[in-house]
């Protein structure tokens, strides 16, 4: 990989259907962070028939519904301000996108289907997924331990980290299970805009709008090599088709159609890149 400075790799230039005649491909200039999360509670073990403030389980279970219950602030990166001022233009939606006082959340919700490309992706998040404590119904144990799927935006994580001090609070120790790096790619370079051009003379009618992926690609791995990824694995996909719905699913597929449409963008991007 010596010399290269950009790759194009999956989860981008997909058609999402906003409503009719509203056919967008939105290409990934972005991804959050990974943030999976290790929580340990430390207490007294002892029988269940007795009084325990000490009880890890349920220190453990206190802290979980905290993260659970977090809501976290709008944070908007330039990858989503970007998204939204062209979603918001398509809808023709006027705002004050560069203000302090812009609010990402009213204009989600006059986005309609659209929002879906954006709303997970304003902010930081936290979802609880694992819990391991206990061997014996009348045995309290002495350690609890949960796992959560954190997504962290650029910029962002000193404040997630913080955050989780706060939320776990003194009963229970939190550590990265797994952390990986957010990413933003310009979608003001010459490169987007071969990207934009090669899907729009293949399908005319539609519309190519950034995106920050709110899970993550090996672009994450590649940008430790300094290149700048960007998610474009181009489908034309029928109305009703719900893509992203089939994301790690027991049929994920897609039509072979959307293949061929997509070789050919792919074959024109690259011959003119």
């Amino acid at each position: 990989f010596e010399g290269c400075t950009e790759g194009i790799s999956e989860s981008g230039a997909f058609t999402f259907h906003a409503g009719p005649g509203m056919a967008l491909y939105p290409v990934g200039a972005g991804e959050r962070g990974t943030a999976w999360l290790k929580l340990t509670a430390h207490g007294r073990a002892g029988h269940g028939s007795k009084v325990n403030h000490a009880n890890a389980v349920s220190r453990l279970a206190a802290a979980v519904a905290r993260i659970g219950e977090h809501e976290w602030p709008l944070r908007i990166t330039p990858t989503v301000r970007a998204a939204l001022r062209e979603l918001a233009a398509l809808h023709g939606i006027d705002g004050d996108f560069e203000s302090g006082h812009f609010d990402a959340d009213a204009l989600l919700l006059k986005l309609g289907p659209a929002a879906d490309l954006v709303a997970a992706t304003v902010r930081n998040s936290s979802n609880p997924t694992v819990l391991e404590a206990g061997y014996k119904v009348n045995v309290i144990p002495g350690q609890a331990v949960a796992y959560v799927d954190g997504r962290m935006l650029p910029g962002t994580e000193d404040e997630f980290r913080s955050t989780m001090d706060q939320l776990t609070g003194p009963d229970v120790d939190w550590e990265f299970h797994h952390r990986e790096v957010a990413l933003q790619a310009p979608v003001d370079s010459p490169t987007y805009a071969k990207l934009r051009a090669a899907v729009e003379r293949f399908d005319p009618a539609g519309h190519v709008v950034p995106y920050c992926m709110s899970g993550g690609t090996d672009a994450k791995q590649f940008s430790r090599l300094g290149i700048t990824g960007y998610g474009f694995s181009p489908l034309k996909l029928p109305v009703g088709f719900d893509y992203q719905a089939l994301f790690h699913g027991v049929d994920e597929r897609v039509p072979v159609d959307a293949l061929h449409f997509g070789v050919r963008v792919l074959d024109h991007y690259l011959q003119t890149a």
